[in-house]
């Protein structure tokens, strides 16, 4: 943990690096802390989310992403959801957009000898004392998502009881002349990755939104800085998803080749960056265009990045062209 006159010193990228190099910024100091700071020692990974709107799913996702970079770096992670009455509506949201369930404790008072106790929670919540990640809120929603009508985090009127208006956008059809003339190829254009391929959906938090489009949509901005969730975002994650999948499922019929050494170090240096994903998508985006990579290396570099993401990048494999 980070102390007066201590400074966490940043590892330079290095495909054979050592695992404890996971960085968090402690919202409480402003300061670089190891999230492992103990060779295989256990991480307590605490989420408070008291309330079900789209400011405490993100709070959640953040939160499955720690998890997932620390036991991609070998570390134990004992995951943690406490506190708040709308929990039932909040797992069922994260169960859709693939965030791996947390053990249900409302009194964690006694540790198991953890190394590490983290704490996430929505930027001004309340947490315990010790190492805080402090997600920023969602401020707006595009359609068939309600959250720009939502509260801040923790408040108790939630409004996934407000279902009405999102699913009656979400599932109305869609009429000749009732929408604006470009609004039609746009749906088409993201219909296999979000309205349309039949997923279950949540409550009303998602809407109609595909669950795995909301996860890429708020995984696109770091999670200090807040995110809004308009059409426009919804319609570049679902176009980018649609993409990336067809794609990888085009690479994978090539021969298979390892995720070069220097696109490994640098994945992993984006996200023990105190995760920072948008910098991951970036080197994605940078390993499509690579004239010289071999397909067979995309391929092993998205399935390799996604046990971070949770995009389902692989989901297509076998599908027909």
């Amino acid at each position: 943990m980070a102390g007066k006159g201590r400074t966490c010193l940043r590892v330079p990228a290095h495909p054979a690096y050592a695992h404890l190099v996971l960085r968090i910024i402690d919202a409480r100091t402003g300061e670089p802390v190891h999230a492992a700071p103990a060779r295989r020692g256990l991480t307590r990974v605490e989420v408070h989310a008291p309330g079900s709107d789209a400011t405490n799913l993100r709070v959640l996702l953040v939160a499955d992403l720690l998890v997932r970079a620390l036991e991609i770096g070998g570390t134990p992670v004992w995951a943690l959801l406490t506190g708040g009455s709308r929990q039932a509506e909040l797992r069922a949201d994260a169960a859709a957009l693939g965030i791996r369930p947390f053990e249900d404790s409302p009194d964690v008072s006694a540790g198991l000898g953890e190394a590490q106790v983290v704490h996430v929670a929505a930027a001004g919540g309340t947490a315990p004392d010790g190492v805080r990640i402090a997600v920023a809120p969602v401020e707006a929603a595009g359609p068939g998502t309600s959250g720009g009508e939502r509260r801040e985090a923790g408040t108790a009127d939630d409004v996934s009881a407000e279902p009405g208006p999102p699913a009656d956008k979400s599932s109305e059809p869609s009429p000749p002349s009732g929408r604006p003339a470009e609004e039609d190829p746009r749906a088409d254009k993201s219909s296999a990755s979000d309205r349309s391929n039949g997923r279950p959906m949540g409550p009303g938090t998602l809407g109609g939104v595909d669950p795995t489009v909301l996860r890429l949509a708020l995984l696109t901005r770091h999670h200090n800085a807040p995110v809004r969730l308009e059409e426009a975002v919804l319609e570049e994650a679902g176009a980018t998803l649609a993409r990336w999948r067809g794609a990888v499922a085009r690479w994978a019929r090539r021969p298979s080749r390892p995720v070069p050494d220097e696109v490994r170090g640098r994945l992993r240096e984006a996200w023990e960056d105190d995760l920072d994903v948008p910098r991951v998508l970036d080197e994605l985006r940078r390993v499509e265009n690579e004239p010289e990579l071999p397909e067979g290396a995309r391929f092993e570099t998205y399935a390799y990045a996604d046990r971070l993401l949770g995009l389902e990048l692989t989901r297509d494999l076998g599908a027909p062209s």
